[in-house]
C-alpha cells in the first residue's frame, strides 16, 4: 500500500498530518501511537539495528516483544543510518514535509545532522518539534533519562512501598508515560497555535518535569503547604478509609471519599453509631483517628467474604474494588462493554482509551517490522 493510499484511508481528527518519528523507548513512541491511533500518518524513523523495544523480551509474540507491540501500531518504519550523508538527505526531507516531528535523542543531539529545530524551522517554518528528555536541554542536558531514575529522583520511590519497608519503583514506567501524554498535549496545542498563526514550534518535555506535575497533591503538599509526605503503604495521606481492607477471604479496596459515603459505609456494616462518633464524624477526624476507625471497620468486614461486601456496599454507592491481576481488570472493561481489546492488522492491542461521536481511532497496521516500509518511504519522498 503507498503511502498516498494510507492517508487516504485514515480519517480521524487528525487525518491529513504527517508525523516524522524520531523517538524510541517508550515516552516518545507511546505519543505518536497515540497520534496514530487518531488519524495521524506516523513514519518511523529508526536507527539500522531498530528500536530498543524490539529486543525487550520475554513475553513475546510470534517471536516480536509485546514491549514493541504495546506502542507502535499504526505506523510504518524505515531505518536510516544518520552518519550515513545519504540517509541524512534522506530524513530532512522526511522532516521538510512533516507537520510534526517527535525526538528522544540526548537534548541537542541532531544538530549534527542538520535535524535540531533552528535547522529545520528555515526549510519548514509549520513544523512542529518536540522534544522530550530525561532533564531538560538546560543544566541537566547530559543526564541520561532513564525513568526509575526520575522515579527516584523526583520521590515517587519514597511514596511507594511500606512505611517500615524499602522505597518501590511503580510497577509501570509510569513517568515516560506521562511525558508521552504531556509532549501529545503540548503538540495539539502547537497545531492550534500554528493554525492561527502559520508558524510551528518547538516544544520540549521533560520527565522531571512531568514526574513533578504528576506528583499532584504531594509536590503541592511540599511547594504550598511544606510538607514532605513518606510512604503510607496502601494508605492515603488525606481520607480515611481509603485504601484495601482485610475481609474474611482476601482484602477489598475500602474508599469513603466524603462523609455521606462514610454513613453508607457504616450502615452496611451495621455500625450506624459510627458516624455520630465526634472522633469519626468528618473526613479530617477520620484521617486523624485512623489508627482507631481501622480495627472498628476490619473487625466488622472479617465477618464476611470480599465478594459479598463488594455487592452489598457497591449496591448502596460506597466505592469498593476488589485487587485483580490484569487479566481480570481486562475481562471487567470487556464486561462493561468498554471493549478494551482491538484488532491492529492481526495483533490483539488495547484500544486507545479516547472515544470520539465523530471521528474514532482507527487501528489499520500492525507494529511495523524494521524498514518494512522504507523503500516505499524512500521513493515516495522523491516526488
Amino acid at each position: 500500500m503507498s503511502v498516498e493510499r494510507a492517508v487516504m484511508m485514515t480519517q480521524g481528527p487528525l487525518h491529513g498530518l504527517l508525523v516524522a518519528d524520531f523517538s524510541r523507548i517508550l515516552a516518545g513512541p507511546y505519543a505518536t501511537m497515540l497520534l496514530a491511533d487518531l488519524g495521524a500518518q506516523v513514519i518511523k524513523v529508526e536507527g539500522p539495528g531498530g528500536d530498543d523495544t524490539r529486543t525487550w523480551m520475554p513475553p513475546v509474540r510470534d517471536g516480536v516483544s509485546t514491549y514493541y507491540l504495546g506502542i507502535n501500531r499504526n505506523k510504518r518504519s524505515i531505518a536510516l543510518n544518520l552518519k550515513d550523508p545519504d540517509d541524512q538527505a534522506v530524513a530532512r526531507s522526511l522532516a521538510g514535509r512533516a507537520d510534526i516531528m517527535i525526538e528522544n535523542f540526548k537534548p541537542g543531539g541532531l544538530a549534527r545532522f542538520g535535524l535540531d529545530f533552528h535547522s529545520l524551522s528555515k526549510i519548514n517554518p509549520r513544523l512542529v518539534y518536540a522534544s522530550i528528555s530525561g532533564f531538560g536541554s538546560g543544566a541537566g542536558a547530559d543526564l541520561p533519562g532513564y525513568d526509575l531514575m526520575v522515579q527516584a529522583i523526583s520521590g515517587l520511590m519514597s511514596l511507594t512501598g511500606d512505611p517500615d519497608g524499602p522505597p518501590y519503583r511503580a510497577g509501570i514506567s509510569v513517568f515516560d508515560v506521562m511525558a508521552g501524554m504531556h509532549a501529545t498535549i503540548g503538540i495539539l496545542a502547537a497545531l492550534r497555535h500554528r493554525g492561527e498563526t502559520g508558524r510551528g514550534q518547538h516544544i520540549e518535555v521533560n520527565l522531571l518535569s512531568s514526574a513533578l506535575s504528576g506528583l499532584v497533591n504531594h509536590s503541592s503538599g511540599f511547594v504550598a503547604g511544606g510538607t514532605i509526605p513518606f510512604r503510607m503503604g496502601n494508605a492515603h495521606p488525606s481520607l480515611f478509609p481509603y485504601e484495601p481492607l482485610p475481609c474474611a477471604d482476601g482484602e477489598l479496596i475500602v474508599i469513603a471519599g466524603n462523609d455521606g459515603q462514610f454513613r453508607k459505609l457504616c450502615q452496611v456494616l451495621d455500625l450506624p453509631e459510627l458516624p455520630d462518633d465526634p472522633r469519626f464524624g468528618r473526613n479530617q477526624d477520620r484521617t486523624a483517628n485512623r489508627e482507631e476507625l481501622r480495627p472498628i471497620l476490619v473487625e466488622r468486614l472479617g465477618k464476611r467474604g470480599k465478594d459479598d461486601w463488594f455487592r452489598d456496599l457497591m449496591a448502596v454507592g460506597v466505592p469498593c474494588a476488589p485487587i485483580n491481576t490484569i487479566d481480570g481488570g481486562v475481562a471487567l472493561a470487556q464486561e462493561l462493554g468498554l471493549n478494551p481489546v482491538i484488532d491492529a492488522g492481526g495483533v490483539p492491542a488495547v484500544r486507545n482509551p479516547i472515544t470520539f461521536s465523530e471521528t474514532p481511532a482507527a487501528y489499520e497496521l500492525p507494529p511495523p517490522g524494521l524498514d518494512e516500509h522504507g523503500e516505499e518511504i524512500r521513493a515516495w519522498l522523491k516526488n
